[in-house]
């Protein structure tokens, strides 16, 4: 797979006529040209798609099976020099045994069937009174079609570099689904040919069943069920499809339409060997796995030629979910805060904690966190020690915000101006102080720090940190600075979530008095302020202006940390995603930032304090992230020019 590891799949839901192969042939053959046009590889129709599942007695005659058979191979000629490969389901008889069974088919020949393992005993097909199990059968090879072609469960067929598995509807079911001893014999993509009746309740927990499928098998699934045009004289079909990834779902059908359908998009399939690759209990079980090989059967599908176009959406903000799933996130990420603090508080036999306070988002969190575990635990606010240290580069809104917060809050204030104590500094090293280099920046770090510490031991408490993750990815951060506290409630949060739990926290009704505070909290630049502000008392030294961009550190360090990808995937997924904001020059600019602080900083992550991990994402050097701090970047850097 040459398109940064993406398959193109696509699910068909044709309206069907029962016991009528040759009518559905002339429905299908639009689709499937269809999907040729939108650059499908593969595409999947439901079950005994040719004949109408709710045949029935029908199936016992030997004409419709013959007629299946014969629009099977009709399809064949039709398509025999497209660049397609499709799954269609039909009655396949051999001796006595009838097969519910697959085709999977590719440049008018058949590459292998399929058959259906778990019957259904009643609903709208009783398939044990026509249809014989997989288990009950078998051989290797049987003739269809004129061609002599391999049979079994036991098939992968390997599209365009990706490898496919195949089940058929209440195979899913099973507590050992065929899907899943595929995933472990290396089946990337599961594609499932069903007929499931619609029935209240029945939708969402079939959704809900594939969905956990696909993210136990760390795998695309491509669901088509039958739909309008079945026989409804017991059930009716609700044309339900849809497709997943890793749990994700990427497209759906509409449900109950009395048009043919075809839903599209792009499984990443690069991600899902990398997550596999990663997932200790998945490699476990390939290892435990006991069926013998699967025989892989190659498509002879041609590589993709024309210009490979990403379809499926691909979110700017990875770390920062969209609707009421934000609102969950926010508060499932406040309660991991809350609750780690409160642990380590209370093994470390204290109540009393040191927050260094500056009007900005990160330390106005961190003491959000504080509060809340001092109202839960029953400690009263004022063993809250809130410190704030104006200094050079200290504007009047954050020092207005910072004390405007902490009396709100009603945790004990402290002001302490870091000035003088850097100034005799300065004066002790020999540094000028009309020099603002990094001694000067990071002289007032190191001040505050100290203060903090000191104070903590002064009155028995823990210094709780406030620096967050993508803060730690970039390694911007003073060693030995803000860099260092005793925990740090905030080392799992991205920065792009930390606005959001500002914003999250905010809007609850227990923070009314301090919301007109963290609006304007959240409305500052984002900065350090560790270089004197511009003339008219604003900040001069904006972060984002230094370093980048946080959407975009933290879209590149989601993509590099939890997908594994290259800078090129990277990027290219970027300037989807960013079209609107930010140009392809720019995000490469950017992205060789990114990786140039990511490997240079490594060795202020191999000793970072304590801290939980809320997401998907941490560089723990403890549990998460494990890298020597004099690794090259080389490899990255290279592949980033050649952009």
């Amino acid at each position: 797979m040459d398109k940064y590891g993406f398959l193109k799949v696509a699910a068909a839901v044709p309206c069907v006529k029962v016991a009528d192969p040759m009518q559905n042939v002339t429905v299908m053959e639009p689709l499937l040209r269809q999907a040729i046009s939108a650059g499908v590889e593969i595409v999947v129709f439901p079950e005994l798609g040719l004949t109408g599942y709710t045949c029935g007695d029908l199936f016992f005659k030997p004409a419709l099976v013959q007629t299946a058979q014969t629009a099977l191979k009709i399809l064949l000629n039709r398509f025999e020099k497209t660049n397609l490969v499709f799954v269609v389901g039909l009655p396949i008889r051999v001796g006595n045994v009838l097969l519910n069974a697959a085709a999977v088919c590719c440049r008018g020949k058949i590459l292998g069937i399929v058959p259906k393992t778990y019957l259904s005993l009643s609903g709208a097909c009783c398939e044990t009174r026509y249809f014989t199990s997989a288990l009950d059968w078998s051989s290797d090879t049987l003739s269809l079609c004129g061609q002599q072609v391999p049979v079994g469960t036991d098939l992968i067929f390997e599209v365009n570099g990706a490898k496919i598995g195949v089940e058929i509807g209440d195979d899913l079911l099973a507590a050992v689904p065929p899907s899943s001893l595929a995933c472990l014999q290396g089946a990337d993509v599961i594609v499932n040919l069903s007929a499931t009746a619609a029935l209240v309740g029945k939708y969402p927990y079939m959704r809900t069943l594939v969905q956990q499928q696909s993210a136990r098998g760390l795998c695309g699934y491509v669901y088509a069920s039958c739909g309008f045009g079945e026989s409804t004289t017991d059930w009716a079909f609700g044309a339900d499809a849809f497709i997943y990834e890793n749990g994700q779902l990427l497209a759906s059908t509409e449900r109950f339409s009395t048009k043919s359908q075809l839903i599209c998009t792009e499984i990443d399939v690069e991600r899902l060997r990398n997550r596999r690759y990663i997932h200790g209990s998945f490699r476990a079980d390939c290892l435990c796995e006991t069926t013998g090989p699967y025989l892989v059967v190659e498509s002879g599908l041609l590589p993709v030629k024309k210009s490979f176009a990403l379809t499926r959406p691909i979110d700017p903000l990875p770390f920062v979910p969209q609707g009421e799933q934000l609102a969950q996130n926010c508060r499932e990420v406040f309660n991991i805060q809350t609750n780690g603090l409160a642990t380590r508080l209370l093994a470390a036999h204290t109540q009393i904690v040191v927050v260094g306070i500056s009007g900005g988002l990160d330390s106005t969190l961190a003491l959000l966190v504080c509060a809340r575990v001092f109202d839960k635990l029953g400690w009263p606010r004022k063993n809250i020690i809130g410190v704030t240290m104006p200094g050079f580069g200290t504007t009047d809104r954050t020092y207005r915000n910072a004390l405007a917060f902490m009396k709100k809050l009603g945790v004990t204030l402290r002001e302490i101006s870091i000035k003088q104590a850097c100034l005799q500094h300065f004066k002790d090293i020999g540094h000028s102080v009309h020099l603002k280099d990094v001694t000067y920046e990071n002289t007032q770090a190191r001040e505050r720090t100290q203060i903090l510490m000191d104070i903590a031991n002064q009155k028995g408490g823990l210094v709780v940190g406030t620096g967050d993750l993508s803060e730690s990815a970039l390694g911007w951060a003073t060693y030995n600075g803000d860099h260092m506290s005793m925990y740090n409630v905030n080392a799992g949060v991205p920065k792009t979530l930390v606005r959001s739990l500002v914003k999250f926290i905010s809007e609850q009704g227990d923070n009314v008095s301090v919301r007109p505070v963290l609006q304007d909290v959240l409305n500052t630049p984002i900065s350090p302020e560790l270089l004197p502000a511009d003339k008219n008392g604003k900040i001069a030294q904006k972060t984002e202006n230094l370093v980048g961009p946080y959407e975009l550190h933290d879209f590149f360090l989601y993509y590099f940390l939890r997908c594994g990808f290259g800078p090129a995937k990277i990027y290219r997924l970027a300037t989807l995603a960013f079209k609107k904001e930010f140009s392809p020059a720019m995000i490469k600019k950017w992205l060789k930032v990114f990786f140039s602080r990511f490997f240079s900083q490594q060795f202020k992550r191999s000793c970072s304090p304590d801290g939980p991990k809320v997401g998907t994402v941490g560089l723990s050097p403890r549990g998460d992230w494990y890298m020597p701090s004099d690794a090259s970047v080389a490899i990255w850097k290279e592949e980033i020019e050649s952009l």
